[in-house]
């Protein structure tokens, strides 16, 4: 199984920006370019929220609807890490960030990262 590590979180003030990183490793018989990638996040008391996804070559994304021009998600296959760039930051964006990686079998989660948008 795939091992992601995400990094970046932290507390940042309303309208502020923050950058996501999402560090993969322990493949097998695939790489990280065989992987669909996504991101997910999780407020207290509120079900997992599809955040964004990105391709396996980097070349498609799609967002959530309260996301969308206000983040952008991308890749380098040649560090196997995914990231995702948060600008315009609102207080609801407050939650832990989960990094997935999804092939044809499955995925796959690392553990997240705590970010709060707090003035």
């Amino acid at each position: 199984q795939v091992h992601l590590v995400e990094s970046g979180g932290g507390v940042v003030q309303p309208g502020g920006s923050l950058t996501l990183s999402c560090a993969a490793s322990g493949f097998t018989d695939f790489t990280f370019s065989d992987y669909a990638m996504n991101w997910y996040r999780q407020a207290p008391g509120r079900q997992r929220e599809f955040v964004a996804a990105i391709g396996r070559a980097g070349d498609s994304t799609l967002y959530g609807d309260s996301v969308k021009g206000r983040f952008t998600i991308s890749r380098d296959n040649s560090r196997n890490e995914m990231y995702l760039q948060m600008s315009s930051l609102k207080v609801e964006d407050t939650g832990v960030y989960y990094c997935n990686a999804v092939r044809g079998s499955g995925g796959c989660w690392g553990q997240g990262t705590q970010v709060t948008v707090s003035s």
